[in-house]
Parts: structure tokens; sequence; C-alpha cells
């Protein structure tokens, strides 16, 4: 029992982490229609600016000062190369965007190597709480809490404050919004750069929990776009439940000693290699592919939807 709690703890740890990354791509989109390609990359870079400035300022510093830093790369990217692709087409937004991935991978790979950096979790931090018996890492505890912080603090500006209906005035009635006086190119910027910052956010506090290094862009990629395309393009609320689905899947599956013959409960299977090969493979092993077989499953069941909100 304390295996499975601890193991359920990781998996909401890791949905919630993924539901923060996911959250800027799904704001960008929302809002202004755009598919960024190079959001994994902005967390990768916020991953990177949050190894450097934590040994000069610490990592509470470093948390604070790297998505600010993050948001304002995006910031001025949207001002200064993606605005001038917005009357072209989707094709050339997402062109520019993916361009931008890789310029940004090249210039980690300029700035700290080709190689991992040594990104580790605060020593104040790096304990276990014990909770009824079950260990509890405190790190993940403060990232947990982090990313609920955000995600409550998403909802209030959109449902409980003035921002929410400007920005989807902005997103839907740009002209109208503009004859009123109010400066739509500057919210759309200051959206995509918020975007970017919890890119950068989700890197900082992901980055020292597994390897900070210029592959993780691409392997993070992958799970991002499952979760906003599962969860529907542009819903918040969407890209919350595929988020912890799939960090729920994801981790119990990689820890489960089952086998895919126990999964399916193949007749005739007895748990010999002889009868079925496929069948003797274990759920971990297959772990990695499971947000890509769900992604085409949902694509098969039903298009998908733009459910911009």
């Amino acid at each position: 029992m304390e295996a499975f709690l601890v193991l359920l703890f990781h998996a909401v740890g890791s949905g919630l982490i993924l539901f923060l990354l996911g959250a800027g791509l799904t704001l960008v989109y929302g809002l202004m229609g755009v598919m960024n390609f190079a959001h994994a990359s902005m967390s990768m870079l916020g991953a990177y600016l949050g190894y450097s400035l934590s040994g000069h300022i610490g990592f509470v510093g470093a948390l604070c000062v790297a998505p600010v830093a993050t948001g304002l790369v995006g910031a001025a990217f949207e001002r200064f190369v993606l605005r001038r692709a917005h009357g072209q087409g989707p094709l050339a937004e997402l062109l520019v965007t993916f361009g931008a991935s890789y310029l940004i991978l090249e210039l980690v790979q300029w700035v700290w190597g080709r190689g991992p950096v040594d990104y580790r979790v605060p020593a104040a931090l790096a304990g276990v709480w014990r909770v009824h018996g079950v260990g509890v890492p405190v790190y993940r505890l403060v990232a947990m809490g982090v990313s609920v912080f955000v995600l409550a603090g998403l909802w209030w500006v959109w449902s409980c404050t003035r921002i929410g209906p400007l920005l989807r005035a902005a997103a839907t009635h740009p002209q109208a919004l503009q004859t009123l006086g109010y400066d739509v190119p500057s919210l759309l910027m200051w959206t995509f750069g918020a975007g970017s910052a919890l890119a950068g956010l989700a890197g900082v506090l992901a980055g020292n929990l597994y390897v900070t290094e210029p592959e993780m862009a691409a392997s993070v990629a992958g799970w991002l776009f499952v979760v906003v395309v599962v969860g529907g393009l542009g819903s918040l609320r969407g890209a919350f439940v595929a988020s912890m689905a799939l960090g729920m899947v994801q981790t119990l599956a990689a820890a489960a000693p089952a086998t895919l013959g126990d999964l399916l409960q193949v007749p005739g299977w007895s748990g010999g290699a002889a009868h079925c090969a496929v069948c003797a493979v274990p759920l971990g092993a297959i772990a990695p592919m499971l947000p890509y077989l769900w992604l085409v499953v949902a694509l098969a069941l039903r298009p998908v939807e733009d459910t911009r909100q």
C-alpha cells in the first residue's frame, strides 16, 4: 500500500508539471491560434537559465527570474519575428516557430555545451517528509504546490478579472477591441510572453527532477502535443485533465510488474514467452509508447476539435 501511495504521489506530481508546461501552449493557441513548436525549447531554455542562476542567486531567485527572462524572450520573438508571419497564414507561423526551436537548441549548445549539466535539487529541499509512514520528497511537494498555485492563478485571471474578457475579445473580435482604444498587438505579444514564461517555470521546476540536456526539448515535445491535442486544442480544462491522466498512466505503467499478456488477458497465456513473445513484454517497456498510442486512439475516435475558450 505504501508503494502504491508513493507511486500515486509521483504520478500526480508528473501530471501537474506536465500541465504547467502544456498550459502555456494551450494559452497561446487558445488566444492567438498559433501552434508554437518552440514551446518545449522555451522550457529547455528555462531549465538552463535556472541552472545558471541558481548558482548565483539561489534556487528561489532562479525560480522567480528565469521564467521572467524566458517570457521576455518569448515576447520579443513575437514582436519582432512571429508578428511578421501572422498575415501569411498558419503554415508560416508554424515554420517560424519550428525554426526558432532549432535556433534555441543551437544557442543552448553554444552556451552550455552538448552534454547534460549538473542541475541538482537544492539541498534545503532534498529531504523526505514522512506522512503517516509514507515518504514524500519535499522538492516534489514544492513543485506540486507551485503548479497548483499557477493553476489557481490562471483560473482567477481568466474568470475573475477584466484581463480574461479582454484576451477573449482580442482572440475573437480584435478589430472591435482596437476601435475601443486597446492595443491588441501588445496584448497578444504579452500573451505569447506569458505562455513562454509558463514554459520556463516548468523547465526550472522539472530540470533538476529529470536530466537537463539539449535533447530534453525533443523528449518533452511529444508529450506536450499529446496533452494539447487529446485535451482539446485551446482548452485549459482539457489540458489539465489530459495532463493528469497521462501522468497517472505513464507513472503507473512504468512501475507495474505486470506484462502485456496480463493486461490483455490473452486466452491460453500462461506466462511463458514460448506461447506469445509479445505478451511477455513488461508494461514498463512499453510505457514510453503509451502517450502516442493514446493520441492515435483519440484521433481515430474523434477528429481534432478546436475548443478555444
